[in-house]
């Protein structure tokens, strides 16, 4: 039997008290998500539950539809891929499957092991079951938060959505802001912990898992993405780690690469995205189709050379997707109005243009290198962990995008959740590297890293895969000994040394580089039009950043970042606050709210 595939949305609700679930408000939550799955939707609305998919079809595309009910009466939705689907249902003979959806195991799984069935599923998912003899609801995410999913609680209904908008788009919430979340946003890049910018929206947090019962909490747990061990693991001896790396990343990749519709890679110059690359093309014939986005005349770090000396060792089908200053200009409200959960990284606008270009070309599955730094030791800041005997070892983003740029209580409280979560993830029996390993894992990676990758692919209809956070490599990773980690001054050693022994055409062995586009450039190019607009935007007003926007737009090639989170805030909040469209091209976009006002 082939393995039935979907990515898509989710939403639902649970009414207080016996009251009935309307199925108008489904509906609203459905249309706010179609572009998460075009192919089609389910709705299931019964006494005082409702839910509802909106389906992204990846493999055996006429089947699999959602939502799944079991012959007790529980119902499923699922966002997500169960890449050991087949093992499930060999290990559950009498489960009396009633489609070939991999999503479909977790509902078996539930009947079988109740709360812990998450601990059976190898993949990524945000999930909702309905367990009709309890009259509960069950939520849940996957350990590494790969996909999101949100919440809001009243006294009147519980309600749940893959995305922020959505549960405004359909009256379920409102878009008051929180003022710390708001400037942690601005001085971070991205938002930590529960609490969302949104004063009446939650977050899951990654491997949590909720029941809610009569439309209120009733208990909660958390699986983590790594063991918190009391105990060191025992040494590996280098090849035999070398030798399981090799093993793990094959499984997962190939695991991965599981769809019946086209698959391709975000291919870069750096080190994930060739590993990826090269094992991919063992396991497939034909070429990969791998995707580099590239900044032409920008005088910035280009990857072209480096990504192309890959694809032709490997015989990739490449594709370079150039972006300058008038795409930044065209296509950034349209990023902005996707990332209703906010992030401010530069790198989501050529990540927004390259799953334009994946649409294009056909593909609705990209596998990405998202993970490997967190998880093999990559950032320059693990390893100065280990300095002054790990003194440091809590700290891992001390200043802010703006601290040096405004008086510090211009944006005050902004580093209380990632404080929390330090506080939180610091385990006396782990390295100081793993510390922060453990506070990025928490924090950066769903909170940032993930969050645009699903937003900025699911607006255009494609799946983004990630095999580095798979539940057999990563483990494996994370637990590695720190001299696999880091050597002379390089993070990713071991990592390093597949690549090196494996993709032709790579240079594994130079220095990390942040793939960081020139928009300190793009802006300077436009800045006479869109600092007029951002003086007198209400966002800026509200926060009295008039001042710092005039210090800053004065020279926004020595502050690019700063430019950039003060323009990308201002668009988001055009969109998610004030409601204005985000159609057209910056200045367009921006004066529509002073138009609307």
């Amino acid at each position: 039997m082939s393995v039935r595939r979907s990515m898509c949305g989710i939403a639902g609700i649970m009414m207080r008290d016996g009251q009935v679930a309307d199925s108008g408000t489904l509906k609203k939550m459905a249309a706010a998500l179609v572009h998460r799955g075009p192919d089609g939707a389910g709705i299931f609305c019964h006494g005082t539950v409702g839910l509802l998919n909106t389906r992204l079809a990846i493999v055996d595309i006429d089947h699999g539809q959602q939502p799944f009910i079991a012959d007790d009466g529980t119902v499923l939705v699922a966002n997500g891929e169960i890449y050991n689907d087949p093992d499930i249902r060999e290990s559950l003979p009498q489960a009396g499957f009633k489609s070939g959806s991999d999503c479909e195991s977790a509902l078996h799984l539930y009947e079988k092991y109740g709360l812990g069935f998450t601990r059976h599923l190898r993949g990524m998912y945000a999930l909702a079951l309905f367990d009709a003899r309890k009259q509960a609801l069950v939520l849940a995410r996957d350990p590494y938060g790969i996909k999101q999913l949100y919440y809001v609680m009243t006294p009147a209904f519980f309600a749940f959505a893959s995305e922020p908008q959505a549960l405004i788009a359909a009256g379920l919430a409102g878009r008051s802001l929180v003022p710390r979340v708001r400037a942690e946003m601005l001085q971070l890049q991205f938002t930590t912990g529960t609490t969302t910018v949104f004063a009446d929206i939650q977050r899951l947090l990654p491997g949590e898992t909720l029941v809610i019962d009569n439309a209120a909490i009733v208990h909660q747990e958390r699986r983590r993405p790594h063991t918190r061990r009391a105990t060191r693991p025992v040494p590996l001896s280098y090849e035999t780690a070398y030798r399981q790396l090799d093993q793990h990343l094959q499984d997962s990749v190939r695991l991965h690469m599981r769809s019946d519709a086209p698959v391709g890679l975000f291919l870069s110059g750096g080190i994930d995205s060739s590993a990826l690359l090269t094992v991919m093309s063992r396991l497939d014939s034909r070429p990969v189709v791998a995707l580099t986005a590239t900044f032409p005349g920008a005088g910035s770090k280009n990857e072209r050379s480096v990504a192309e000396a890959l694809a032709r060792g490997a015989g990739a089908d490449h594709h370079c997707v150039d972006m300058a200053a008038a795409d930044f200009f065209n296509h950034a409200p349209h990023l902005a109005s996707a990332l209703d959960d906010p992030t401010a990284d530069s790198s989501a606008l050529p990540l927004f243009l390259l799953a334009r270009a994946a649409r294009k070309d056909g593909l609705k599955v990209v596998l990405s290198g998202d993970g490997a730094d967190e998880l093999f030791g990559g950032y320059r800041r693990y390893r100065r962990a280990a300095w002054f005997f790990g003194l440091w070892r809590q700290k891992t983003r001390t200043r802010g995008v703006f601290s040096s740029l405004m008086p510090a209580d211009s944006l005050p409280a902004w580093r209380t959740g990632l404080a929390q979560s330090e506080k939180a993830e610091s385990v006396p029996a782990i390295s100081a590297m793993q510390t922060l390993q453990a506070i990025d894992c928490a924090e950066w990676l769903p909170n940032n890293l993930l969050l645009k990758l699903d937003r900025c692919l699911m607006a255009h209809g494609i799946e983004g895969r990630t095999p580095f956070l798979d539940p057999v490599l990563s483990p494996f990773a994370y637990d590695l000994p720190e001299t696999l980690k880091v050597r002379n001054g390089l993070g990713k050693w071991l990592l390093r040394d597949w690549v090196a022994r494996n993709a032709p055409g790579s240079d594994p062995w130079s220095k990390k580089q942040g793939f960081i586009p020139p928009v300190g450039q793009w802006i300077d190019q436009y800045k006479s039009r869109i600092e007029p607009l951002l003086l007198n935007h209400p966002a800026i007003a509200e926060l009295s950043l008039q001042a710092a926007v005039r210090r800053i737009y004065a020279a926004p090639l020595r502050h690019p970042q700063a430019a950039w989170s003060l323009l990308f805030y201002t668009l988001w909040h055009n969109r998610h606050v004030l409601g204005v469209t985000a159609r057209g091209s910056i200045d367009e976009v921006l004066d529509a709210a002073r138009l609307a006002a």
